[in-house]
Parts: C-alpha cells; structure tokens; sequence
C-alpha cells in the first residue's frame, strides 16, 4: 500500500530538487489565477461588453421608429429571415397613416404567421428601410453574461495550458539531472568503471 507525504515539496529534504519547489510554486500560482484572475477577467470583459451592447441598444433605439401598420399584402412566397429574438419574419406590404403627412404604403418584415389585415409594429430607420426592432435589455443582458463566460472559460483554458507547458519544461529538467546523478553514482553500484 502506498502513502502520500502532503506537502513533501514544501519540505527541506534531500530528495527535494529545485524543480520540485518550482513546480510547488506553480500549483499556488495556478490555483490563485484559476479561482481569482480568471474570475476577474470575466468579470472586465462583461463589463466592458454591456457598456458597449447598451450603448448600441441607445443609438439604435434613437435611429429606429416603430409604426403600427396593417398588412395589406405579401411579397411573393419569400423564404423567411430571422430577427433579433429568434422570430421569423416575411416582407409583406405595409399600410399606415402618419399625421400630417397621410397615408404611406413600404414593404417591411412581420412575424410569421402574419395574415392580410392584421395590424402589426414594423420597425424603419431614419431613411425609411426596415430594419429588425432595437436591441432591447434580455438580449443586451445575454450578451454580457455570454462575453463574461468566455472570457472566464478562455482565461482558464490559458492558465491551464501555461501550466501544462511549464510541467512540461520541469519534467525534462527533472529527467536531465537524475540522468547526470545517475551517470554519478552508476559506476559505484554497478562497479562499471568508464
């Protein structure tokens, strides 16, 4: 049965070599960046990503109009395209009034399922195109905890492959001195002079 001595590393000993305490070293560093850095991380980068999706959600919001307007037509049998919230939507013909300026009549995106006179929200930019409706706050919140996730995930993947890397480097470094030792006290137990 076999017993493991915790913390041998940390420990002066004469089998301890100096790759040992390095690599001691490295697992604290490694924890402390996998369980506080990594977090930190995210935690910028969703910050960052919800000021600029907010900000985004604002210009498009001060861009874009909606307008309640009937539907009075479809155009032809065109595939559909997806909005923003994962809808599908058509380009169908679309009627309504504006004050002062009567009745206008421009092609823009429904939902599916959209029949001739139902009255619906159709969005337009300033140069009368329609466009899908302004970021609203879910997405702008889904957005953020999604760039913060893989900022944290991508963070821990990075410290987690620099370790790999520096056992990698501590390894052969182990391996090179006890071949040097062995090379050393070999012709003591074997009585092989070279």
């Amino acid at each position: 049965m076999r017993t493991r001595v915790r913390g041998w590393r940390w420990r002066r000993s004469p089998l301890r070599r100096r790759s040992d305490v390095v690599e001691a070293w490295t697992v604290l560093v490694v924890a402390v960046l996998v369980l506080v850095g990594a977090p930190l991380v995210g935690a910028a980068a969703a910050w960052w990503a919800h000021d600029e999706a907010r900000s985004v959600s604002v210009e498009q919001r001060a861009e874009r109009h909606r307008v309640r307007a009937e539907v009075v037509g479809r155009k032809g049998d065109a595939l559909p395209s997806v909005q923003a919230g994962g809808q599908h939507a058509y380009r169908a013909t679309v009627r309504w009034t504006e004050p002062g300026e009567g009745a206008r009549t421009a092609t823009a995106r429904v939902p599916a399922g959209t029949d001739r006179g139902e009255v619906v929200d159709v969005w337009f930019d300033s140069r009368g195109r329609s466009v899908a409706p302004p970021v609203d706050g879910t997405a702008v919140w889904q957005h953020t905890l999604t760039i913060g996730t893989c900022a944290t995930g991508g963070a821990v993947l990075v410290v987690l492959l620099g370790h790999c890397v520096v056992r990698r480097v501590l390894l052969r470094r182990r391996l090179a001195e006890w071949e040097r030792e062995w090379a050393r006290t070999e012709p003591e137990w074997t009585h092989r002079w070279a």
